[in-house]
């Protein structure tokens, strides 16, 4: 130890970050936690699961209250202060972000405010903040104080990402927002181009659609939620249509200019060249691992991109080094980057002992309907060569849904055609985020199609729902 200042110090101070610090420090390792950011928290809390969600809850709640003719209800005109509803947002964050600097600073590892980057292989080089280290931002926690060195033994890097750049120059030149820009607007543009079909995408054109703003989304591949079956991205395709945003897909942008006080774009979509001109372009194609500066070339990690490579046990190719989060994926999903993070920790406390297990990858987007899946999608199994049976049953013929007048989407559950286990299962509607964790559940404990079929359900919930699909292919087991 005489030779290290530290047993495992980890860069990045955000989901990944944080889960292993505290998960390091619990095993007695001696660790340092050292965040470059201007604001602690990392992007879940700071910049994207949260503001959004919160957000979210409020276009939906807005929708609900301008659509009440379904229950016999007169709401009248239905109106918003988008002031108030940034505000709100804003103070929900700034009490998450509060309670994880409060979480860094509560004296069980070591916390630095700083940049840093390798010098070799077991020694970084910081930039420290001056200031109070439990400032999430202001002026005081930016200003740098001399460079210092900091040696250890190991070394997670859990740094995160970085929106990816334009690959259109001239969007650059025209000018756009990204998500971040967006959880941070004044006022709502009248129109807006979304560029992307993704989760962050279609979750941002729903809400700015909900708030009278004109969105049209543009998306390069022949569905919206690229990851999902296209059934999936089918109904949220035509739900988008039914509350009046233009959706595009299979399209090439080949432009982008300005035309007085609007923003046009231009793309290939079915043979000819569309152009939409809007008051903004919101720019969601994607993040990079937020990795350029590290200086990992002294340090042996490789690297696809600038992606982080590492195996089961969250090791890279130095093995000292681990890594968690969105630097090294290949999900950018919170709970995974905890996870990879714990993973780390435990493993250089005592190595080769836990391993990442992406069997139960849940993925979920707070549309309306939402989209969710655990396990695989029909996309997917085909992919690897993995036989399986499918089963679906619509929201349109099911009780509670129907009282909700939530009519939208599906349930899904693929099985394995000789055991029935469950290997996957999909919800597209009311509340699917939440009713998709029964299939969670279910597929950690390994359960048959058979045992869901049998497993009690009240009436009438949502729920019960899962029953259909599971009596389908319970059936069709032999």
């Amino acid at each position: 130890m005489n030779r290290f200042d530290f047993d495992v110090a980890i860069l990045g101070g955000g989901s990944a970050g944080y889960a292993a610090a505290r998960t390091a420090a619990g095993a007695g390792l001696r660790t340092v936690v050292i965040e470059g950011g201007d604001e602690v928290g990392g992007l879940c809390i700071l910049r994207g699961c949260m503001p959004t969600k919160a957000l979210l809850y409020a276009a939906e709640v807005m929708h609900l209250a301008s659509h009440p003719g379904p229950w016999g209800i007169r709401a009248g005109k239905v109106s918003f202060d988008f002031k108030r509803v940034m505000e709100r947002k804003n103070l929900l964050i700034q009490d998450f972000a509060d309670y994880r600097v409060k979480q860094l600073n509560a004296g069980k590892f070591e916390f630095i405010r700083a940049n840093a980057k390798f010098v070799d292989e077991h020694t970084v080089e910081v930039n420290p903040m001056v200031g109070r280290a439990d400032l999430p931002v202001g002026q005081d926690a930016r200003q740098r104080a001399p460079a210092r060195k900091i040696r250890a033994k190991n070394f997670i890097i859990a740094t995160g990402s970085n929106v990816a750049p334009s690959p259109l120059p001239q969007l650059v030149e025209v000018g756009f927002i990204t998500s971040d820009d967006a959880l941070a607007l004044k006022r709502l543009p009248k129109s807006l181009i979304v560029l992307g079909g993704g989760p962050t995408a279609c979750e941002f054109a729903q809400f700015f659609a909900r708030f009278g703003v004109k969105v049209t989304l543009v998306q390069r591949s022949e569905h919206i939620l690229k990851e999902f079956d296209a059934d999936a991205a089918e109904e949220i395709e035509k739900v988008f249509r039914r509350e009046g945003i233009k959706v595009f897909t299979g399209t090439r942008l080949v432009d982008a200019k300005r035309n007085g006080k609007f923003k046009t774009v231009s793309f290939e979509h079915e043979g000819k060249t569309v152009s939409v001109s809007t008051e903004e372009i919101l720019f969601t194609l994607g993040r990079v691992p937020n990795t350029a500066s590290l200086n990992l070339a002294k340090t042996g990690v490789k690297t696809e991109g600038r992606r982080i490579i590492a195996n089961e046990f969250m090791q890279t190719s130095a093995p000292h080094i681990y890594t968690g989060g969105d630097c090294t994926g290949p999900h950018e999903i919170v709970h995974i980057a905890v996870q990879q993070g714990e993973i780390a920790a435990r493993n250089i406390a005592n190595p080769n002992s836990a391993r990442i297990d992406y069997r139960l990858l849940i993925s979920v987007v707070f549309t309306e309907p939402q989209v969710a899946f655990v396990g695989l999608t029909e996309k997917e199994a085909k992919t690897r060569g993995i036989s399986f049976l499918a089963a679906s049953y619509s929201f349109n013929d099911h009780g509670k849904s129907l009282i909700m007048e939530a009519k939208d989407g599906f349930v899904k559950l693929l099985a394995d055609p000789k055991s029935g286990e469950i290997i996957g299962g999909a919800c597209v509607g009311p509340a699917g985020g939440e009713l998709l964790h029964e299939i969670v559940a279910a597929m950690a404990k390994r359960m048959t199609v058979q045992e869901l079929a049998v497993m009690p359900h009240y009436h009438p919930t949502l729920a019960e729902i899962w029953t259909y699909p599971a009596e389908e292919l319970a059936e069709k087991v032999r």
